[in-house]
Parts: structure tokens; sequence; C-alpha cells
């Protein structure tokens, strides 16, 4: 059973194999990465962790047994007590629940561990597994947006009190 964990930098080798395994795939639904991310690779996953570090982001990855990294769910842009939630699960992966059960595990890290309220997330509008994830996970759709020239979706997520425990227990 893959498990949710906060990123590290032993995670490096499994998580270049998975970004690079998976960029076409992803390519076809966010913005690719560009040849630079996968170049200067090592440098950015040390300054990924070093606002981590500071509390400005929280990363985590879906881990195989194996090791394998089958995921990333990451909260980014942490302020006053909100973040924006962002995911990716390997094309072999999906379809499993896998982005749905790290969504809500990190849903209730971000209101015990991470001491956050709320949470923002978007997708583009012809992306109807996300949209479903977010649906499942408790997001509401806040309104039309554009994300990289395309039409998209915005949501809202409430950590507060039991709101959060509630969805991130049922199925």
């Amino acid at each position: 059973m893959p498990e949710l964990a906060r990123l590290r930098l032993d995670h490096a080798p499994a998580l270049l194999a998975f970004e690079r395994e998976n960029r076409a795939y992803f390519a076809a639904s966010v913005p690719d990465r560009g040849d630079a991310y996968f170049a200067e690779f090592d440098e950015r996953l040390r300054a990924l962790l070093a606002e981590q570090e500071a509390g400005v982001c929280h990363f985590h990855v879906v881990v195989d047994g194996d090791g394998e990294i089958l995921g990333r769910v990451n909260l980014v842009d942490v302020a006053d007590g909100s973040a924006e939630l962002g995911y990716r699960i390997a094309e072999k992966a999906t379809s499993r629940g896998l982005a749905t059960d790290a969504v809500r595990q990190v849903c209730l890290l971000a209101a015990t561990e991470y001491g956050l309220t709320s949470l923002r997330a978007s997708t583009t509008a012809d992306n109807p597994g996300s949209r479903a994830v977010l649906a499942r996970t408790g997001f509401v759709p806040t309104g039309e947006i554009v994300l990289d020239g395309r039409p998209g979706v915005g949501y809202v997520r409430d950590l507060t009190g039991a709101a959060v425990r509630a969805t991130v227990h049922s199925r």
C-alpha cells in the first residue's frame, strides 16, 4: 500500500525518475516543467527543501513499498493560514484512488500539523479526474479562472473544526 511521506533529499533519485517517466503525461494537462527543471533538478530540490524547512511550503510524495514515487502532493505559498494545493499522480497509478487518499491525508496534515485553516486549488476545466478528486475531498468551486491560457476552475477547502475530519475519513 503506497504511503504519503514528507519530501526528503534521499527521495531525489526516485523523484527525478517519476518526473521524467511522466513528463509527457503531465504536459497533456499542466504546463511542462521545461528542460531546465531536469538539468537543474538537484539544485531545485535543495531550494524546495529549504522552503519547506522555512515553512513556506510543504512537499509530500506518495511512495510504494519499493521506494518508487507514484505521486506528489504539495502545499505552496503558505501564508495567513492558507496554502495552494497541487498534486500529480503517475500515469500508471491513476484510477486507483491514490490522489484522493493523498489529498485527504494532506488536508488533515494541513489542519493538524501545519496549522492551516483553508486550502486553495485549481484545475483546467478539461481535467475531470482532478475535478473529481477535489470534489471528493471537500473542495468547493469558487468560479471560473484561466490557467496558462486555458479555461479552469478555482476551488477552496475549509480546514476548520469537524469539516476536515469528516471529509478525510469519508470514502
